[in-house]
């Protein structure tokens, strides 16, 4: 795949590195709301309300679902003068869905009807919320820095977002032992407020006048299905599309019962359980620094390329999946915090080298169609997340129904999710196939 890039307007002006790491706020403080949601709402749903993990599952994939409005989201603010109020929307509507996620929760424990009819209101205000936010911020970061700079802006914008998810988890878990309703409704408020007022900060006079798009350039725009088609019509851009949804699938199934694993098995605390969270998230990051070292421009012939990153990346995280294959078969005696921390730290080595490739893809073909490239990846990845998020906790209250052992049930599930991440290596091989050479030179 050629890289010879055309890019009038985005050479005008790019980013320093101030101003990435500007972005790199934003995407923590999504990431700070979205956390509480996924992992600590859930714990809560499944132990502390003895409620079927398939609830929480089910909401989740609400919110994901409501993603596959991402590409659509991208090409208006590809169309828009300004990125910036796309993302301060999104993040408004978020911070109201994390806040009214956490309300619906412990008002599931007074009346379960109102709670989850609430709760599936406030999981689609995340959606959108994430769908406007999260693709104009990427869009934006893609638009705004220089090619040379790309990888490695990236690689920051990502790790403050894994910061953001450890430090919220690491934080609440503190705080939230022993459970109390009201607590979990005041510090999911306080999260929800904090990361709307330093996105608001960060944002501030970020988005230049060089790199608003013109009257003329948004007259230009191709109708949004022929935009997604022509786009589509790239193999490599295809194929990099499966290995996204293929991997989040495999990532995301077990990101749900996770914690509800280590409850029931291992018999952890509410606080001892949201912060395996943060220990899993600190893996994540240290893959990512990992592979931003090693997989510098410098480095690269030593340490192999993105796409052998993605590979290998994808067969660790199959090993330790296969490691809480074991931890459920010994019932609990296994060393579940080092396999965890190793799961994180092979997810966040095939991520960055994925998000990395992302970036890259995202400007090919010149300018004003970078929302529309990353929407449709972070589609892939939401309706994956969705799925697995749904498929796992279903299939943990199925596999629980035929095995008595409940640690069994999850050992099944595990398995399940590791084949799906050898699968996903053998995608990830595909990708760029033919220009492995060159993109080994990159």
């Amino acid at each position: 795949m050629s890289i010879a890039i055309s890019r009038p307007l985005l050479n005008l002006s790019t980013f320093g590195w101030l101003s990435i790491v500007r972005i790199g706020l934003v995407q923590a403080c999504i990431g700070a709301i979205v956390v509480m949601t996924t992992s600590t709402l859930n714990r809560i749903m499944v132990v502390e309300l003895a409620l079927p993990a398939s609830l929480p599952g089910f909401l989740v994939a609400i919110h994901y679902f409501v993603q596959v409005i991402r590409p659509r989201m991208g090409f208006e603010s590809d169309s828009g003068a300004k990125k910036t109020p796309w993302i301060l929307g999104g993040i408004t509507l978020l911070a109201i869905g994390g806040f009214g996620a956490a309300i619906a929760t412990t008002l599931m424990g007074v009346h379960l009807l109102l709670g989850i009819a609430s709760a599936i209101v406030a999981f689609f205000f995340i959606g959108v919320g994430v769908s406007m936010s999260g693709t104009s911020l990427l869009a934006l970061l893609a638009k705004g820095v220089s090619d040379e700079r790309r990888a490695a802006a990236a690689t920051t914008v990502w790790l403050m977002m894994i910061f953001g998810f450890a430090m919220t988890s690491g934080i609440a878990g503190k705080f939230l032992d022993p459970y109390e309703p009201q607590k979990v409704i005041l510090i999911s408020g306080i999260i929800s407020l904090s990361a709307m007022t330093l996105s608001f900060a960060a944002l501030f006079k970020l988005e230049s006048h060089d790199l608003q798009n013109s009257r003329t350039h948004a007259d230009k725009k191709v109708p949004f299905k022929k935009a997604l088609s022509d786009i589509l019509a790239d193999p490599d851009t295809k194929r990099f599309t499966i290995f996204i949804f293929l991997s989040m699938l495999a990532f995301s199934a077990q990101d749900l019962i996770l914690e509800p694993f280590a409850g029931m098995i291992f018999k952890y605390t509410l606080g001892e359980t949201t912060s395996l969270s943060g220990i899993q998230h600190a893996g994540v990051l240290t893959g990512m620094l990992l592979v931003a070292i090693c997989g510098s421009s410098s480095l690269r012939k030593y340490f192999g390329s993105l796409r052998s990153w993605m590979i290998y990346g994808c067969l660790a995280s199959a090993l330790a999946m296969f490691g809480l294959v074991l931890a459920g078969l010994l019932e609990g005696d296994w060393p579940l915090k080092p396999n965890v921390f190793l799961l994180g730290l092979a997810n966040g080595a095939f991520s960055i080298a994925a998000i990395a490739s992302m970036m890259r893809l995202a400007v090919v073909g010149g300018a004003g169609k970078e929302g529309v490239r990353i929407g449709l990846w972070g589609g892939a990845q939401a309706i994956a997340f969705g799925m697995g998020g749904l498929i796992g906790a279903g299939a943990s209250d199925l596999a629980r129904s035929i095995f008595n052992n409940p640690a069994y049930a999850y050992s099944s599930v595990f398995f399940i999710e590791a084949l799906l991440f050898v699968v996903s290596a053998y995608m990830a091989s595909l990708v760029e196939r033919k220009n492995s050479t060159t993109s080994q030179a990159r």
